[in-house]
């Protein structure tokens, strides 16, 4: 592992993480949600932020990019279909691209759903995924620009790497995710094991992240629309699994 990672809260419920090479002194920032805890962090940690990691455009993980940018000349990569919604945006990159930041090794995922062109990051080496809103854990992001199509498929490419890959996400929105991932799959015994989990953390205020992906694959509904145990238990039975995964997404959308 060539990196250091740490995860702090930004806004109300974002996360922020930074990552740090010490080798090359790169850090890393994934996404930008807000330049005070970003800030903070560099300087409790000793790092010097050189590049930013953009996962989409929506303005509570890029609102920093621009002064974060001014103060340190930091390097900004982010998605080539929304290159003109990222401010400050350097490199544009695609799913498929692959490239080094010093020893840490990323890899990027095409993740649309949440929005026309987010993207993920793999980082093999830290056994790390940066899946921003496409995927929660026990959920996944409301599809604002893409199609049920469209989040289903960039679920199969997160749900395919590695079970002891860590997952992070955009935001601590966990205990919720949970009551309604119960609520259409009663009776799943490593889902309840989870929930208890999650909620003993949160009483203590304590993130819910990072959580390994093996365990997402076995809980998350929105990672389970081709599970037949799961559209049973959902009551469509026989469904096609983006039928099932857009009425998971429409049940949670009011929920």
């Amino acid at each position: 592992m060539a990196a250091s990672i740490r995860q702090f809260t930004c806004r109300r419920d974002n996360f922020g993480v930074l990552l740090h090479d010490q080798d090359s002194g790169i850090t890393l920032s994934i996404d930008a949600p807000e330049e005070g805890p970003i800030l903070r962090a560099l300087e409790q940690e000793g790092w010097c932020l050189t590049h930013i990691l953009t996962t989409h455009h929506h303005d509570d993980h890029v609102s920093a990019n621009e002064a974060l940018k001014a103060r340190f000349g930091c390097e900004i990569i982010g998605p080539a279909n929304e290159a003109a919604r990222i401010p400050g945006l350097d490199r544009p990159v695609r799913g498929g691209d692959r490239f080094a930041l010093g020893r840490i090794q990323v890899e990027v995922i095409d993740t649309p759903g949440h929005t026309a062109g987010e993207i993920s990051y793999f980082l093999p080496g830290e056994k790390a995924l940066f899946a921003a809103d496409a995927l929660f854990s026990l959920g996944c992001g409301r599809l604002f620009e893409g199609t049920p199509a469209q989040m289903w498929e960039s679920l199969q490419r997160l749900r395919a790497l590695p079970d002891d890959t860590m997952l992070y996400c955009g935001h601590e929105y966990t205990a919720t995710n949970a009551r309604f991932a119960v609520d259409v799959d009663p009776g799943n015994l490593l889902l309840q094991e989870r929930v208890k989990e999650v909620e003993a953390l949160r009483v203590e205020h304590r993130a819910t992240l990072p959580v390994a992906l093996g365990r997402e694959k076995k809980t998350n509904p929105f990672l389970r629309a081709d599970d037949p145990e799961l559209a049973a238990a959902f009551g469509m039975e026989g469904a096609d699994p983006v039928a099932i995964f857009a009425a998971l997404r429409e049940k949670r959308n009011g929920y």
